[in-house]
């Protein structure tokens, strides 16, 4: 009867109030989004939208049809998702996410070569971030997790502890001496998250414990904070596997019982009995001796 695709240009005209901002939303010119409104509109024979001085809105009609143009909308967007993880299973790719020197500290200790060598259909890549992506939109697969996880809609397991310390360089230290106890942390400038990751568990122990301490650096991730500690610009709250790794670092205070959590391996429970999946479960938790100094120092 009409182009499905036609139905996204009203969506975005209702949602954005004029043709031109729909246009921009949708990566084409003003006059493509008139075209096609004016051609789902002849197709249906009746009026859909209509032109204001201040911009467009939908007619009545429109209004009314809106919901179930989206409806249309999710359920396609809903199809070309599972399109693309069937195809991706087809071809037994796994996206792992997690912290980057996770990464880095995994594909070193030969970890991953041991599953593709068991399960040489199999691919592991990484997709890499600080930050929780969002396993139920399908950002990634699988993850190595640690910190809140309990409420979440994810299943997995418990396969290590995160213990986090408090850390200063050599240099900082023989410069300004380091901290004796929590209640020291507000006399020298922490290095910290900034608000992007205002979640973490560091940003909010640090407020309570250290209100009115000044920060030296702020960062969006590990790697950050380990290079602004190294730099000797403050004191660095960091996961003791890393920190106890760097040399230059000295671990001053901790590990800190408030900011331990478990790491946990999480999927989606949609993915969980899937064949690619159970397959990398079972060898992660196979794993557990080697993943415990890479996790947890």
């Amino acid at each position: 009867m009409f182009d499905w695709n036609d139905l996204k240009f009203l969506i975005a005209v209702a949602k954005e109030g004029s043709t031109l901002a729909a246009g921009r939303s949708l990566g084409v010119n003003q006059s493509t989004v008139q075209r096609r409104l004016a051609d789902l509109e002849t197709q249906l024979g009746r009026k859909l939208v209509e032109r204001l001085p201040t911009g467009y809105r939908l007619t009545d009609l429109g209004a009314a049809i809106l919901p179930h143009a989206q409806a249309v909308a999710a359920s396609a967007e809903a199809f070309e998702q599972a399109f693309r993880d069937l195809g991706r299973a087809h071809v037994g790719i796994i996206r792992l996410t997690c912290p980057e020197p996770i990464a880095f500290r995994l594909t070193q200790s030969g970890i991953l070569d041991r599953f593709h060598a068991a399960h040489p259909d199999l691919k592991v890549e990484f997709v890499l971030s600080d930050q929780y992506v969002d396993l139920a939109k399908g950002e990634a697969d699988v993850a190595l997790r640690s910190g809140d996880t309990e409420a979440s809609v994810l299943v997995g397991r418990k396969i290590a502890d995160s213990l986090w310390a408090i850390y200063a360089s050599r240099q900082y230290i023989e410069r300004h001496g380091a901290p004796a106890a929590v209640a020291d942390l507000a006399l020298h400038p922490l290095i910290g998250f900034e608000e992007s990751m205002s979640k973490h568990r560091t940003v909010s122990w640090f407020r309570e414990v250290a209100p009115d301490a000044t920060y030296a650096a702020r960062n969006t991730s590990v790697l950050g904070l380990i290079y602004a500690a190294k730099a000797g610009v403050g004191v660095a709250p960091l996961p003791m596997s890393l920190g106890d790794a760097e040399p230059d670092l000295v671990r001053v205070l901790g590990p800190v019982p408030e900011l331990t959590r478990a790491w946990r391996i999480l999927t989606h429970p949609d993915q969980r009995n899937t064949a690619r999946i159970s397959a990398f479960f079972a060898f992660i938790l196979s794993e557990s001796d080697a993943l415990r100094p890479i996790l947890t120092g």
